[in-house]
């Protein structure tokens, strides 16, 4: 019997050997000072190669910023410069090695950037300290606590664009097979997209045409410098889960079918995260009808990821044509063995495991 779970996916020349994809999450553990700051660490390798060894089909490393000011918080990995370019292709390397398709997330924090990591405390991390102005779409702050944003000039946000494109060349260079642009959680792309933080009336702000045009234009720069046989993902939070004034579903899949048209293989659909009072009804699967509805409005491929956890749900999640794959988090954080558990429990196989571990497998 076939499980839809462990068949192996294309996308343009790239194969990957299951639909058990895992998620970017931030690690928050890169040097944050001095000239490594942005580098990955022994942390970082060990983390990732564990979930390679783990039958893991694609992983996508966490969000990797393409400035300094990018960053979520002083620890995040960045994207930037030539010793965090050689830091990844060790990462990169081992995941090819081990038969996983090599990801990375590449990303913009906006107004979100300079904060504390989490077990450190919410809230922004003082500009005296290692800490530094945010930016954003509108002098709009996040929440309370967080500092006024500085509003990004026209010249600037061309500039983060060049910065995006930049970081995916380093990317390629690395050795990743796939870039996804992070548009989602309300970070700087998602911030522009939603009316919630973006008050711009410029080109950039306002409608729906111009509310998604950075987000366009960083996908055209990207995609051209990414090879043509390789694919690109992109992010997207379907909803902010406001009442008023937010980014709304109904967007997300007008704004899938521009992704198409502009290059962008498949959407990695995700929700909230731009701030507000928002209610978000939390269960297993419950981002899960976002990602089929784009599916089968637009066409476009899809990955679905929130509170995925069993290998039941998960298969039939792929099964049922909701989604082309699922991006476990928190899941493969407390098991990185979980695709050859779920494997054996659906009764299916997948890639290889690294010969000293098959006898246990």
């Amino acid at each position: 019997m076939s499980v839809a779970l462990f068949e192996p996916y294309t996308l343009r020349s790239l194969t990957v050997p299951n639909r058990v994809w895992m998620a970017p999450m931030c690690q928050y553990s890169a040097e944050m000072t001095g000239p490594n700051a942005g580098v990955a660490t022994d942390w970082h390798f060990a983390h990732y190669a564990s979930r390679a060894t783990g039958g893991t089909g694609l992983i996508l490393v966490e969000a990797t910023a393409v400035s300094p000011e990018g960053r979520i918080s002083p620890a995040d990995l960045g994207l930037w410069n030539d010793t965090q370019t050689e830091a990844l292709r060790r990462i990169a390397g081992f995941l090819k090695d081990h038969g996983t398709v090599a990801g990375i997330q590449i990303g913009h924090a906006g107004r979100k950037a300079s904060t504390k990591r989490p077990w450190e405390g919410r809230g922004p991390v003082p500009e005296d300290g290692p800490g530094w102005q945010p930016v954003a779409p509108s002098p709009v702050e996040f929440a309370e606590g967080h500092p006024v944003p500085t509003e990004l000039t026209v010249e600037r946000i061309h500039e983060i664009t060049g910065q995006f494109a930049d970081a995916a060349r380093r990317a390629l260079d690395a050795g990743f097979q796939v870039v996804e642009i992070h548009g989602a959680h309300g970070y700087l792309i998602g911030e522009f997209l939603s009316p919630h933080s973006n008050h711009r009336t410029d080109a950039y702000g306002g409608s729906f045409e111009n509310r998604t045009r950075l987000a366009l234009e960083v996908v055209d720069a990207v995609r051209a410098v990414w090879p043509e046989e390789l694919p690109v993902f992109f992010r997207v939070s379907a909803t902010d889960w406001l009442a008023e004034r937010g980014w709304t579903a109904d967007e997300t899949v007008r704004f899938a079918a521009l992704l198409r048209e502009h290059g962008v293989d498949l959407l990695d659909v995700s929700s909230g995260g731009n701030g507000g009072p928002a209610e978000i009804p939390v269960g297993p699967g419950y981002q899960v009808p976002f990602a089929a509805r784009v599916k089968a409005e637009t066409g476009l491929p899809v990955a679905a990821v929130g509170l995925i956890t069993e290998s039941d749900q998960a298969e039939k999640i792929v099964a049922n044509g909701e989604a082309d794959a699922v991006l476990l988090g928190r899941e493969l954080l407390r098991d990185a063995s979980w695709a050859r558990r779920a494997a054996r429990d659906l009764g299916a196989t997948t890639h290889p495991a690294p010969p000293p571990y098959a006898w246990a497998i």
